[in-house]
């Protein structure tokens, strides 16, 4: 299976936005629940968002109604738009798949990236 490959992190002030993506190359990635997830130094990761292979998803309270989650099969992208960013929001965004179903649990997904750094600054 092609690796999973993120993009698109950055720094950002407050308040401000970015959009995060991951090249998912591969007729599996499209059947499994693809996830965002995210480790700051000294935590553990923790899920952010997630989306099935039917399009549903799901969200991290901490992150509902900030962040978007979407699939781009045709373009092989999985993608997350960030908005409203806060400085709790600073950490290593990584991408992973994975066959349980809509989970956030970080343990159920078998497949990483290799992370991409977001910070915010206040």
């Amino acid at each position: 299976q092609a690796p999973l490959v993120e993009s698109g992190g950055g720094s950002v002030q407050s308040g401000g936005s970015l959009r995060l993506s991951c090249a998912a190359s591969g007729d599996t990635y499209r059947k499994y629940t693809m996830g965002w997830f995210r480790q700051a130094p000294g935590k553990e990761r923790e899920g952010v968002a997630a989306i099935a292979s039917d399009g549903r998803t799901t969200y991290a309270d901490s992150t509902k109604g900030r962040f978007t989650i979407s699939q781009d099969n045709a373009k092989d992208t999985l993608s997350l738009q960030m908005n409203s960013l806060k400085p709790e929001d600073s950490a290593m965004y990584y991408c992973a798949a994975g066959s349980a179903w809509l989970s956030l649990y970080p343990p159920h997904f078998g497949y990483w990236g290799q992370g991409t750094q977001v910070t915010v600054s206040s």
